[in-house]
């Protein structure tokens, strides 16, 4: 399988970075994806990323290396969150198989965990439509699938 079949898409939040993986999770696109990670670092204090992998169709073990990367990464400078939103149970399983597991948050919805982050950081959500990723200030941050 080809990295080909991999479509990212990062949209940048004062207090955080949302990326979404969605298509097929390969060794190549292990690559891609950790290049990805490593060019939005510096987006947001922490950092603090948000990871919706909910509509990868396939991945292998290379969605443990990109967690691991970055959990290695966030330990060698002090600080930052990894938040996973939508987990498939598979993927708790392997986290939890890893050990890696306590090393993240879990969160049911992306709205409602922009919004809490939001609030975390003290910014008035009434000057902003719910933290929606269609608002203007999202749509400007927002990168197209790489």
């Amino acid at each position: 399988m080809s990295s080909s079949g991999l479509r990212i898409e990062t949209t940048r939040y004062v207090h955080c970075t949302v990326m979404r993986a969605s298509g097929e999770l390969d060794h190549a696109g292990r690559v891609r994806f950790s290049a990805c990670i490593n060019a939005v670092w510096d987006w947001s204090d922490g950092p603090v990323l948000v990871f919706d992998l909910a509509d990868l169709d396939f991945y292998d073990s290379s969605v443990i290396g990109v967690l691991a990367m970055v959990m290695q990464r966030m330990e060698e400078e002090g600080s930052g969150r990894i938040i996973l939103v939508r987990p498939s149970d598979h993927l708790l399983s392997v986290l939890r198989l890893t050990d890696l597991l306590s090393h993240v948050e879990l969160r049911d919805s992306l709205e409602e965990t922009v919004a809490e982050l939001m609030l975390e950081s003290g910014e008035d959500l009434s000057l902003s439509s719910a933290a929606s990723p269609a608002s203007p200030a999202a749509e400007r941050g927002r990168r197209g699938g790489s």
